[in-house]
């Protein structure tokens, strides 16, 4: 299931309706899909999720390969019109994001075996973008998952 962990995290979002209403319903997995020539016209704000990537850790008598725990990246990028409102969007997702995964009935039975077991939070240098213009902002999770 870890190869699927920024699954949860998207459900996450579109989880709530204030994410979803300050974004104008714009959140996206992996990337927004439109032409590269047309990126830079794309409305913001906006959220896009990414799976960064996997390592593999621990030892297991079961399998010779591969261990019992995974280490799991997701970003998740923000491009807002200005510094307030990215900084309203990227508080806003660090709350949904916990309440997502502390609770443990409403999305049972649809992802709950991906939330992970912990992470560790992040967030990258808010930056701005002259060309489209926006502020924009990277935070990362990294999660301890099973495989």
């Amino acid at each position: 299931m870890s190869l699927i962990t920024d699954k949860v995290f998207y459900n996450a979002l579109k989880s709530s309706s204030e994410l979803l209403e300050a974004v104008g319903n714009r959140i996206e997995n992996t990337s927004i899909p439109v032409p590269d020539e047309e990126l830079p016209n794309e409305p913001v704000p906006y959220i896009i999720i990414t799976f960064d990537g996997l390592q593999n850790e621990g030892l297991t008598k079961d399998n010779s390969y591969e261990g019992d725990t995974d280490k799991v990246t997701v970003s998740i990028e923000v491009a807002a019109p200005d510094r307030e409102t990215l900084g309203n969007i990227t508080d806003l997702i660090r709350q949904t994001v916990i309440a997502y995964f502390e609770d443990t009935t409403s999305h049972a039975v649809d992802d709950y075996d991906l939330v992970p077991e912990s992470y560790e939070f992040s967030a990258g240098p808010i930056q701005y973008d002259s060309m489209k213009p926006c502020f924009f902002q990277t935070l990362s999770y990294g999660c301890v998952t099973n495989p």
